[in-house]
């Protein structure tokens, strides 16, 4: 599924980030930039990104659980 339609970035892209070591919303805006431009992905991005994290990630439990404000992009 489409998450970021701005950027074109799909669930898998975010599953994808956080197995190959992505620990930190912010880290993904800055990989990916996810909620970074318009800002209407925001809630559904951070919560695919907390639950793959849970379950790709168990070690890190809710750690990074936490809501992080959109970095702007610039165009």
């Amino acid at each position: 599924m489409i998450v970021c339609v701005c950027r074109r970035v799909s669930d898998r892209d975010i599953e994808r980030r956080v197995r190959n070591g992505c620990e930190t919303f912010e880290e993904l805006q800055i990989d990916t930039g996810v909620a970074s431009c318009c800002g209407r992905c925001t809630e559904c991005a951070q919560s695919v990104f907390e639950s793959v994290q849970t379950k790709a990630r168990p070690e890190l439990g809710s750690k990074y659980a936490i809501p992080i404000k959109p970095i702007p992009m610039a165009a």
